[in-house]
């Protein structure tokens, strides 16, 4: 069974109990790597200067604390497989949503399960909508 390592565990620690309860669910069954939880506004606002990010601090769901997005990839990485991130995607929405909890993607915007009309895609991006 896959676990989470440290940096994992650290980051996800930074996010909301649901976005916890949701990925240490996902990660019983599928491996993978939580890259971000919490970002402050140095962070924030680089990854926008990097066009990584459309928002600057403090408008991104990254900059509460605990944070209402988390960026979390399969594992191992792939950023070239789109099919994969939307599988991936789908499963966690799925648990998601079997617990009670709203989640958005970053490859579904509008929630729209139309995968392929983002003007931004940001595949590792889940958060909480209320």
């Amino acid at each position: 069974m896959p676990k989470f390592g440290a940096k994992s565990t650290n980051q996800l620690s930074t996010c909301r109990d649901e976005l916890q309860e949701v990925f240490n669910e996902v990660i019983k069954t599928v491996d993978c790597s939580v890259l971000e939880g919490h970002r402050g506004k140095n962070r924030q606002n680089a990854l926008y200067k990097e066009g990584k990010t459309k928002v600057t601090f403090p408008k991104g769901r990254h900059n509460n604390s605990p944070s209402n997005a988390v960026d979390v990839v399969p594992y191992p990485v792939d950023w070239s497989d789109r099919e994969r991130f939307t599988l991936f995607a789908g499963f966690v929405l799925g648990i998601a949503k079997s617990m009670g909890i709203n989640l958005r993607w970053g490859g579904d915007w509008n929630q729209n399960w139309e995968v392929n009309d983002n003007k931004f895609d940001d595949f590792p991006h889940f958060e909480i909508r209320e």
